[in-house]
């Protein structure tokens, strides 16, 4: 409701699809846009250690899927109820110390987690990530924004890379050293977060420095182009639907993909995350593909591509055998990772100046879609079995039909000229 009233009360404007020739004129900080995605690299890793080390916590508490998939509700609906209304705030009063503080979070909800004595414990270590994890992301993003000199594709591509690399690194440390040593080691990862602190109170003082001045500059709208609200809001509902099958799918891998190996193919759990991690790293190099060719040849046609386009891979995946599993995963998680970059900036480019509610309602989305999809589909692994969700999910990125709805902004922007 929130998200609606702050679409009507704007005026219906959107900005072109390619750079505008006021941000054009501006350097691209690549140091600023690095040391925010080195941020995001850290706090997403540690981040899916809660993902990665499900098969430890499973033996450790003795879970059935079901609860595996509430660990990782209650750790994605923290993070996306709490975003968006994280970015309208900021978006009134920005905050730029809020970085370090939301790294906080996620430093006491990992120390909590390598010593939680119940599961009602480890629920709670799982939301105080992912309150840390709302806190993040609205500014971080705002920062890329602010850092791009005009190139808002490729920035928020580069910021996205990180977090997938991150995301990707988790499985491959969990084998290497939580695995083997026990959940206690999960301690070790403190040091990742307080390196991370460190890093964004440099950022943030950036930030505050360029606030006042050159930073509104770069959070300028540019040329703009009229659609009337009702169309904004069809294209953000349109929007929320792709948002929706990508991390619906994306939690069955994420979530489930280590069981699913284990259980059709009899590898070991080490092995099993070996190959989640190369997924994981698929989809950290996809995301780097969306944003710059968005750029250049408009935002809905790489929408069209990464989601569609997936589909066939996702129908034959539950029919390979254990090389061609791992093949399939690589290019999904390749052509699947590169739309949530080009989304966003077709968001924010549909809702002028308001980027941390528009950057806190998508990630918030994203995560709150993979967090009922985690938990939905344990209940189905649970009732149906494992390879069943790779069934029913397979159909999900058929709902990519649906951009040809949105409207072609640089088009539009041609004609305007």
């Amino acid at each position: 409701m929130q998200a609606q009233q702050s679409i009507e009360s704007i005026a219906p404007a959107v900005l072109p699809e390619s750079v505008a020739s006021p941000h054009a004129e501006l350097d691209t900080e690549y140091n600023i846009i690095g040391a925010i995605s080195f941020s995001h690299l850290l706090n997403d890793m540690i981040q899916s250690l809660i993902l990665a080390i499900y098969p430890v916590l499973k033996g450790d508490f003795h879970l059935n899927f079901g609860q595996i998939g509430l660990i990782t509700l209650t750790y994605q609906l923290t993070a996306s109820l709490l975003q968006p209304m994280v970015g309208m705030v900021t978006d009134k009063k920005p905050m730029p110390f809020s970085l370090p503080v939301g790294m906080g979070f996620t430093l006491c909800g990992l120390l909590l987690l390598s010593v939680a004595p119940t599961f009602p414990v480890l629920l709670v270590a799982a939301a105080l990530v992912g309150t840390g994890s709302s806190v993040f992301h609205p500014e971080s993003s705002r920062v890329a924004r602010m850092a791009s000199g005009g190139r808002h594709g490729l920035a928020q591509s580069l910021f996205q890379v990180g977090g997938n690399a991150g995301s990707s690194l988790g499985p491959l440390l969990a084998a290497w050293i939580i695995v083997p040593h026990g959940r206690g080691s999960v301690a070790w990862f403190a040091l990742a977060a307080l390196l991370a602190i460190g890093v964004l109170l440099q950022v943030s003082r950036w930030y505050a420095a360029q606030h006042g001045t050159r930073g509104k500059k770069r959070e300028g709208h540019g040329e703009t182009l009229r659609l009337t609200p009702g169309k904004i809001a069809m294209s953000i509902s349109i929007l929320g639907l792709l948002v929706f099958s990508k991390y619906f799918y994306l939690a069955s891998i994420s979530s489930y993909y280590t069981f699913y190996l284990i259980h059709k193919f009899g590898v070991s759990v080490q092995n099993a995350q070996t190959h989640l991690f190369v997924f994981l790293f698929a989809v950290a190099a996809g995301s780097l593909i969306g944003g710059p060719i968005g750029d250049r040849i408009g935002r809905k046609w790489v929408i069209w591509v990464s989601i569609l386009g997936v589909a066939p891979f996702t129908l034959m995946l539950p029919y390979v055998n254990l090389l061609w599993t791992g093949v399939l995963t690589v290019v999904i998680g390749l052509i699947l990772a590169s739309a949530f970059s080009a989304i966003l900036v077709y968001a924010q480019e549909l809702i002028p100046g308001r980027v941390g509610m528009v950057s806190g309602l998508f990630f918030g989305f994203a995560f709150g879609m993979g967090g009922i999809g985690a938990a939905v589909l344990g209940h189905v692994a649970d009732a149906r079995g494992i390879d069943f969700v790779y069934h029913l999910c397979a159909f999900l990125p058929l709902i990519g039909v649906i951009t040809v709805l949105l409207p072609n902004l640089e088009r539009r922007r041609l004609a305007k000229a």
